[in-house]
């Protein structure tokens, strides 16, 4: 079963906005409040999965440089689900977009995180 499903992504333009969700379903990510919870996005053509939002058990949040000020990462753990607004979207953030999960604490590195979603992509068109 789907640990993690994300939806809400398609295609606008450059300077829109989208909000992507990602809620966790299944007796993996259990508690999901002691999970920290990010945003990956792989461009088109590359392998690599870059981190674009963390936030952890606290609250806390981390982006960065490219999306600061424009992406805006929350969850709900009432409803398991987990958000990220992109605002002043631009033509460089076209990408599939990714949720993860790790207990506790985040991490920069894809490979530290063992619960994935499918991805939801984004375009942006300039």
């Amino acid at each position: 079963a789907q640990v993690l499903m994300e939806s809400g992504g398609g295609s606008v333009q450059a300077g829109g906005s989208l909000r992507l969700a990602c809620t966790a379903s299944g007796a993996t990510i259990i508690p999901y409040s002691s999970y920290s919870m990010a945003w990956f996005r792989q461009a088109p053509g590359e392998e690599r999965r870059d981190r674009v939002a963390r936030i952890d058990p606290d609250g806390d949040t981390t982006y960065p440089s490219a999306v600061a000020g424009r992406f805006t990462i929350s969850r709900d753990n009432a409803k398991n689900t987990l958000y990220l607004q992109m605002n002043d979207l631009r033509p460089e953030d076209t990408a599939m977009y990714y949720c993860a999960a790790r207990p506790y604490t985040g991490s920069l590195q894809a490979r530290d995180y063992a619960a994935w979603g499918q991805g939801t992509r984004v375009t942006v068109n300039s």
